[in-house]
């Protein structure tokens, strides 16, 4: 079970059920009774409980719920619940009419329960070969012929893999429906079901029972082990014929059966240690008394390693070294608390968060079809896709589901864990990417390694791709071109701003403003000046202000004073013959705060001279020529003005009046409005408009570079593209508007992605190209940092693309990341759960007990046989350090 109290329940529903057995009196009702409930349990019964609950509630309610966890509204739904049904009449049944009316001739080997015997076995036969020619390796030895050779893209594996999908369903339906019936009917048919039920046929046919469902290719194995057995043996006077009822054969062959496969597991971890310990050149000196010691007290060693199988422990390697102890008993998860609960997280964790949805729909096709091997519970699996490393780990297993764990390994990889990842991609390569013309059935070269390859999974995730930029940021045409590049940008997203902006606030505008005319205040390019000295500023206070503001137009001015606001008194009453100013946002009409006062005056620039300060454009109130130009209306306090006059004409010849009139007619604002052609060209010739987005399209320009108007340099752009704007007369101005600055920051990493797409793919040739581009930057794209917020949530969104700039200061260049989210195969291997479980029970005895601590210690050196620096890794925190951990994630396998 996946965890303590599961098992808990379990336990003593599982302990109930066998002690009331015991106490039905009919012999039919024991056998409905055994059937039902080794059904019923075998079920994922709280996911079931819970997804009918969910249901219930949605259909009272009469509206849709949210959506259940593990995708379980689409595993539960009607189809299950009538399959589930269905299956428990026809065993039932079964179980009842063969029970009642089939004769009972134990010793003969034509007897009904015989000849089922003979089916179960043709039934085990062909299961196991559809399951190794699922896997790429027989046996984990041969490979499979059938198994594709060279497996690149999704689609051409998809394309060889078809005929194995197919026998993959065939697969599912003779575990899932035709194995079950058939070892019903053999244990239906079973002659110590008609007698006095005696306590060992309590508990060894409720087990039995159980076992068909729970885990039916094991119990088709005891069935078929205790079925030949009972055909080779017809002497009845032999103690397994007479003292034994076939619950309790089935039971102790089970046992056996279990205890065998952890010995040849044991086995192999125990000699994969000595000859890693033999072949690691550094420590052979060292080492070599200790494997000559364990060649010659081999017999002490099978015993350490058969006492340790019977009592389920792992096999503890003391020190990763080949001097083997007996574990303490543990759970099949190892580590004591609930799965999933902790993990190192970083930044790193959002890449598997993102892929783990994706990779637990392909582990329901895979492990559905066999292709991973034998489902048992503690059986682990590592996969790797470029430089991730994924840690799976099988939990629980039942009637068509299983519970899994999946862990992420830490991607920033230190020298042990990229010898190991460099020895698992050997592995991966020699097993998956093999030649056309290789040998049909050539052998695995890394049988002696505890990762054994079994399939490849295609998984939707981003893969990794890093450039050098060298060439590209550093020309001096491209940075050229990136300045003009930058201005049409700009214009192209402040206008789509607008345009969304219009589009939330169209049924407001209409409202307020239908048959008005839309005012604004633009400081226009040909104004008188109006000069204000640095004394002028100073003397600005909360004493005189009433002297300084003459209120021409009937506003009260207010001042914050931290959490206090002083409204000083005013003309309420506008002038007559003057248009009253409406203010947006925050404040309410009829008040200005103290940065409106400033907008003025130039604060906060370098010390002049008096008399020598230039001329800051004043703040007229401007007329819309055009009744819709309200539609492209920017936020009042964007209007505003800090550079000096001359320096916004000097700039104002740099604005693109063509490109300016093209992205208009490309807006999707006016789709509403009748003639939208006509609106267009009236918007267009509005010279008040497009005197606004100079203003503001040149203000920000002037930002991003600075007071001077060179050719920007590498670094200079990366500081940019990272945040950091240069020291300029807009750059106070610019910062108190967050929404504005991150429109420019966003325009300056579109310019830099347009200026290396340019010198990769070509030049743009006309706007519409352009403007193609841009709008795939605005919606497949996230442009940014890595260390942002919004690139987790880019990746958590799925963004198709996202791009980010780095410097590299140990090579000394500029470097571009793309990430690219697409469906790509991730390889997949088996590892060798003995092994796993006795580094951990090193990993526990080691730190806790022993008390080494060292980061450099033997035992979490990299080795390429045994993968002791992953294992450490995988292991629960805090002993081990995965990035990230699921909750047991519950998979539907039918």
């Amino acid at each position: 079970m996946s965890t303590h109290l599961r098992l808990l329940i379990m336990f003593i529903i599982s302990t109930g059920t066998a002690v009331t057995s015991y106490f039905i009196p009919s012999t039919v009702g024991v056998v409905l009774f055994m059937t039902g409930l080794g059904f019923l349990l075998s079920l994922n019964l709280s996911e079931i409980v819970f997804g009918f609950k969910h249901s219930v509630t949605g259909h009272r309610v009469g509206t849709k719920s949210k959506a259940l966890p593990n995708g379980l509204e689409k595993q539960f739904a009607w189809k299950e619940y009538l399959f589930y049904s269905i299956v428990l009449v026809l065993a039932l049944l079964e179980t009842g009419l063969l029970h009642h009316f089939a004769g009972f001739s134990q010793n003969s080997k034509n007897s009904p329960q015989a000849i089922v015997g003979y089916i179960l076995m043709i039934l085990f036969i062909i299961l196991w070969i559809l399951k190794e020619i699922q896997s790429v390796y027989i046996f984990g030895i041969f490979r499979n012929p059938i198994y594709p050779k060279h497996v690149q893209t999704v689609t051409l594996f998809l394309e060889k893999q078809t005929k194995l999908m197919k026998i993959g369903v065939v697969r599912r339906i003779l575990i899932n429906l035709v194995s079950p019936f058939a070892m019903i009917a053999f244990l239906s048919l079973d002659s110590s079901l008609q007698g006095l039920h005696s306590v060992s046929v309590s508990i060894g046919f409720t087990r039995a029972f159980r076992m068909v469902w729970q885990n039916t290719e094991n119990a088709l194995l005891e069935t078929v082990i205790v079925s030949s057995v009972h055909l080779l043996i017809s002497n009845t006077d032999i103690w397994w014929n007479r003292n034994l009822d076939t619950g309790i054969r089935l039971l102790l062959v089970g046992i056996m059966r279990d205890r065998l496969i952890q010995f040849i597991s044991k086995l192999q971890f125990a000699v994969t240690v000595l000859l890693a310990s033999w072949t690691e050149k550094k420590r052979r000196k060292s080492t070599t008394t200790l494997c000559v010691l364990n060649i010659v007290f081999s017999p002490f060693v099978l015993v350490f390693i058969v006492f340790s199988a019977l009592l389920s422990s792992p096999l503890l390697p003391l020190f990763t070294l080949p001097l083997f102890l007996v574990g303490f008993p543990r759970p099949v998860q190892s580590w004591p608390g609930v799965v999933g609960t902790t993990a190192c997280v970083c930044a790193d964790t959002v890449y598997y968060y993102q892929m783990v949805p994706s990779l637990n729909t392909a582990l329901q096709s895979a492990l559905a079809a066999g292709s991973l091997g034998l489902l048992l519970p503690g059986s682990h699996y590592l996969g790797r896709f470029q430089d991730r490393l994924i840690w799976i780990m099988i939990l629980e297993c039942g009637y068509t589901y299983c519970c899994i764990n999946i862990k992420g390994l830490e991607l920033q990889e230190t020298s042990c864990h990229t010898a190991e990842a460099r020895r698992v991609d050997e592995v991966f390569e020699g097993a998956f990417e093999q030649e056309e013309y290789a040998r049909v059935c050539s052998i695995n070269e890394h049988f002696g390694n505890v990762l054994t390859p079994c399939t490849v999974l295609p998984v939707k995730l981003y893969s990794d791709a890093r450039n050098v930029l060298s060439g590209i940021i550093d020309s001096h045409d491209n940075l050229k071109e990136f300045k003009g590049d930058l201005v049409k940008v700009l214009v192209w997203i402040l206008l789509q701003y607008c345009s969304r902006r219009s589009n939330m606030q169209e049924n407001v505008h209409k409202t307020e403003n239908k048959g008005k005319a839309s005012l604004i205040i633009l400081p226009p390019l040909n104004t008188s000046p109006q000069t204000e000295s640095p004394e002028d500023t100073d003397s600005l206070n909360s004493e005189n202000l009433d002297d300084w503001s003459d209120d021409v137009f009937g506003e009260e001015p207010t001042i914050k004073k931290g959490k206090e606001e002083k409204v000083l008194p005013g003309i309420n009453l506008p002038i007559p013959g003057s248009v009253e100013s409406q203010r947006v946002g925050k404040h309410s009409t009829g008040t200005v705060t103290e940065n409106s006062l400033y907008q003025a005056v130039a604060l906060g620039y370098p010390a002049t001279d008096k008399g020598k300060q230039e001329a800051v454009a004043y703040i007229p109130l401007m007329e819309f020529s055009c009744p819709h130009s309200h539609l492209l209306s920017l936020p009042e306090e964007w209007i505003s003005n800090c550079l000096p006059n001359s320096k916004v004409k000097e700039m104002s010849s740099l604005f693109p009046e063509d490109w300016y009139h093209f992205v208009l007619r490309q807006l999707e604002c006016f789709h509403s409005e009748e003639n939208a052609s006509n609106v267009v060209e009236e918007i267009a010739k509005d010279r008040v408009l497009k005197d606004f987005y100079v203003h503001a399209v040149m203000t920000c320009y002037f930002s991003l570079f600075g007071a001077d108007n060179m050719i920007p340099s590498p670094g200079h752009i990366l500081r940019v593209y990272s945040g950091v704007f240069p020291w300029s007369l807009a750059l106070d101005w610019l910062t108190e508007k967050p929404e504005l600055f991150q429109l420019a920051l966003k325009a300056f990493r579109y310019t830099l992605k347009l200026m290396i797409d340019k010198a990769s793919l070509g030049p743009i040739e006309d706007f519409k190209e352009l403007t193609n581009c841009l709008e795939e930057y605005e919606s497949d794209w996230y442009i940014g940092l890595v260390s942002d917020e919004k690139w987790k949530e880019a990746i958590l969104q799925e963004k198709p693309y996202l791009f980010s700039l780095g410097y590299d200061p140990n090579m000394g260049v500029y470097t571009g990341r793309v990430l690219t989210l697409q469906e790509l195969l991730i390889q997949v291997g088996k590892l060798n759960a003995e092994a796993v479980r006795g580094q951990w029970a090193n990993l526990s005895w080691e730190l806790l007990y022993a008390t080494n601590d060292d980061e450099e210690r033997y035992s979490i050196q990299a080795h390429p046989l045994l993968l002791r620096n992953l294992t450490v890794q995988a292991a629960d925190p805090p002993l081990g350090y995965p990035i990230y951990s699921s909750k047991p994630l519950h998979i539907h396998l039918f």
